[in-house]
């Protein structure tokens, strides 16, 4: 007997006699608006997209069995380490389940995603929370850009300025003002990429421009301000090409989702699900980091589309980490959304905007609607989720039935140390 999961049914998931395959739904989601919260700390972000996520799902605060907090700067930057997922969904009113801290890089919230999928699928719970949630602003911007200076192997510190330099050169920035090293980091990617492809800054321009114009539609965004290709190349300059308006900012929020199981879901009579078709979680590997063969992310998704059955050509919108334009570029062509090298023309032609052939971003990504670390990964699933619905208003990609999100953290031997692809589809 050969048993064929959803998706198009192209392929088997698994062969034999006795397989069992566990579907997971994504029964409900909720997200704070991303920006500056002066007066909220993490927890009262978390508890505020958590109650969303459980009035979204039918579900009532008895119903989670097993909850999965993610944050990455909550101990360096308000000093709560360790049991901060305890404290947050005790506050909901949730008692004596199981709570997992979370810290993957700006992969945490979609691996809080990708561990909530397991603990199901091992059945150890059919109702299960996954939430992310980031105090980014707490008033003192250098002890914010120092949370950025662990994201890579810190025992030696030489060895990332080496692999810097054999990425992209070496450029003076002693003009450019305070910034997070991962922006440094980027820039060495960018210009590896322009040096194997021939991508312009004008074409990273097109990228933002396209991402701030689709911001001004989501009321949830840090940034709803349209942008032009001149006002872009125009911004203040980082480590080049990349300026301001190319990058993510700084932002506090928090974002939820609650994950079923088929037994689960019949619990949640009011739920508006959507299937969990994939979930990856990769590390990187060894090989020349001067060409972008092998990379984590394009690994990662050729496992992900073998779990849903599906592939590049099935996707009909995607959210990927665009912490920078380069980031929107590369993971194009990771995801095999576009061809190797194509992704800043695709891009420039209007191909990744809403209206064209594979809406990328409809949210406003990461440098408009903002990057709260831990809740990066969240946020993009709750975007996915009302595609998938249909109501995502002016946003909304018509037709969607199959949609990707790609979310990367950290740096290691010159890639992300930590990469994310979920894949979702329409009931």
């Amino acid at each position: 007997m050969t048993l064929t999961p959803p998706g198009t049914g192209r392929k088997p998931l698994h062969n034999g006699d006795s397989v069992l395959i566990t579907r997971v739904w994504v029964a409900g989601v909720g997200m704070t608006p991303f920006g500056i919260h002066e007066a909220k700390s993490n927890h009262d972000l978390a508890r505020w997209a958590a109650r969303e996520a459980l009035a979204d799902a039918g579900a009532a605060v008895g119903d989670i069995q097993i909850a999965f907090y993610g944050s990455a700067t909550h101990g360096p930057l308000e000093g709560q380490y360790s049991v901060g997922g305890q404290i947050a969904v005790r506050g909901l009113g949730m008692q004596k389940i199981p709570v997992y801290n979370v810290e993957n890089a700006c992969a945490t919230g979609s691996t809080a995603i990708s561990l909530a999928a397991m603990a199901i699928r091992a059945g150890e719970a059919d109702i299960v929370l996954a939430l992310g949630s980031e105090k980014m602003n707490i008033g003192d911007r250098e002890r914010t850009m120092a949370v950025f200076n662990s994201g890579y192997d810190v025992s030696d510190p030489d060895a990332l300025n080496r692999v810097l330099e054999q990425l992209g050169g070496v450029v003076d920035d002693s003009s450019v003002g305070m910034r997070s090293r991962f922006m440094d980091i980027y820039a060495s990617w960018t210009r590896n990429h322009m040096r194997l492809h021939d991508t312009t800054q004008e074409h990273l321009a097109a990228v933002a421009s396209k991402n701030h114009a689709h911001s001004v539609d989501n009321p949830r965004a840090h940034y709803r301000k349209p942008m032009t290709v001149e006002q872009v190349l125009a911004g203040r300059a980082l480590s080049y090409p990349l300026t301001v308006p190319m990058c993510a900012p700084t932002t506090d929020g928090a974002a939820a989702a609650v994950l079923c199981s088929d037994e689960g879901l019949r619990k949640l009579s009011s739920a508006r699900p959507v299937r969990l078709l994939a979930s990856v979680i990769a590390s990187g590997s060894d090989r020349d980091i001067t060409t972008f063969d092998g990379h984590i992310a394009a690994r990662a998704a050729t496992l992900a589309y073998e779990r849903a059955c599906i592939g590049p050509e099935d996707i009909d919108v995607a959210e990927v980490h665009d912490a920078t334009s380069f980031g929107e570029i590369l993971q194009t062509e990771m995801l095999g959304l576009v061809p190797a090298g194509a992704g800043g023309p695709a891009a420039a032609r209007g191909e990744t905007s809403l209206g064209g052939r594979i809406p990328v971003n409809p949210s406003g990504g990461l440098e408009s609607k903002g990057h709260p670390i831990g809740a990066t990964g969240l946020g993009q699933v709750f975007e996915l989720t009302e595609q998938l619905r249909g109501s995502a208003g002016p946003r909304q990609v018509e037709g969607a039935r199959f949609a990707i999100a790609e979310n990367g953290g950290g740096f290691h031997r010159g890639e992300e140390a930590a990469a994310s692809i979920i894949i979702l589809g329409g009931r």
